[in-house]
């Protein structure tokens, strides 16, 4: 496999095909951990390392970092025609006051949960996105159809979803409420947040960065552009920054991690491109964080256990999660 020059710093990058290929060919992780890897970077994490997580866990405050999965979701049909959740009854307990469930001699209550995989709080799997006709670790993209992905379904990180979690606020380190839509946050201010915050990031780590734009959707009460359109998130040199700290995730309280608009017209979301095919570095989007992050800013702690396992949905995109950070 192929690796960056440690220490390089790309913060001028000019983004654009020829800038997703370079990183596409140096951050490479195919192979890396077996031709028959199904998990990209989550194999930074070993038995060890959620050991040492666990010894995080000091005062048993835990924080649910997934939104409601319901018809108020952020889903406007801006990507993909994506939906918010549909839920429906199969029983109610109006039909059981009303007899109509006495031929089965038990009155209850049953529903139904129709939603996208990726319309709430949620993990991205590694066959989610593609470059050129490849997916993660060289598989042919061929491979997945519409029966679903017969390679790098979600399903596989079922049990490796845990670990230390980190916290990175860059709304609080730049003194605001929340980034405006359309800034980019750089790798050296990833770094500088860290130190601020006396923290370190660490191979294995599940690193969450916190915008503040779901806040602000909140605060104003309206989703707006929120899912697919212009946001605040991390420029495309952090698939750099990324491959360096070896971390197993990134997750942001925005859509879709990297900023929007943009830096280029000639790829639509270019830091997909390379972290997912090439590095198969997970994500997890739409993470909600304004408790944890208050929370850390009180006690100045910003590193806990971090517990996010996938629904076991066979040949995924993705799935719905509520992670938990245990403090």
């Amino acid at each position: 496999y192929r690796t960056w020059n440690k220490g390089r710093q790309d913060m001028d990058i000019k983004v654009g095909k020829q800038a997703i290929g370079e990183a596409t060919e140096k951050l490479r992780n195919w192979g890396r951990w077996g031709k028959q890897d199904q998990i990209g970077t989550l194999n930074h994490i070993t038995p060890e390392d959620i050991v040492k997580a666990a010894s995080l866990i000091r005062t048993g405050k835990v924080f649910a970092l997934g939104i409601p999965l319901d018809r108020d979701g952020p889903q406007t049909g801006l990507f993909g025609g994506r939906f918010n959740p549909i839920h429906q009854m199969l029983a109610t307990g109006t039909d059981a006051i009303a007899g109509q469930q006495d031929w089965n001699k038990i009155r209850y209550a049953d529903d139904t949960l129709n939603l996208c995989v990726q319309g709430a709080t949620h993990w991205d799997a590694l066959g989610h996105i593609f470059y050129e006709d490849k997916a993660y670790n060289g598989y042919d993209a061929k491979l997945i159809d519409s029966r679903g992905l017969s390679v790098l379904g979600i399903e596989h990180s079922r049990s490796k979803m845990v670990g230390r979690g980190v916290l990175l606020d860059i709304a609080r380190h730049r003194g605001v409420e929340w980034l405006k839509d359309g800034e980019g946050i750089s790798n050296d201010e990833l770094d500088e947040c860290a130190k601020q915050q006396n923290v370190q990031i660490g191979k294995g780590d599940f690193v969450i960065v916190r915008t503040g734009q779901m806040e602000r959707c909140m605060s104003e009460k309206k989703w707006g552009g929120y899912a697919g359109g212009d946001a605040p998130g991390v420029k495309f040199e952090n698939c750099y920054w990324c491959q360096d700290k070896q971390i197993a995730a990134i997750c942001t309280d925005t859509w879709g991690v990297e900023v929007r608009p943009n830096e280029t017209t000639e790829a639509n979301q270019p830091w997909h491109w390379v972290v997912i095919p090439a590095m198969g570095l997970c994500m997890g989007e739409i993470f909600y964080l304004k408790e944890l992050a208050e929370d850390c800013d009180d006690d100045g702690v910003y590193e806990f256990f971090f517990c996010g396992p996938p629904l076991i949905i066979t040949g995924g995109t993705g799935s719905p999660i509520n992670p938990q950070a245990i403090k």
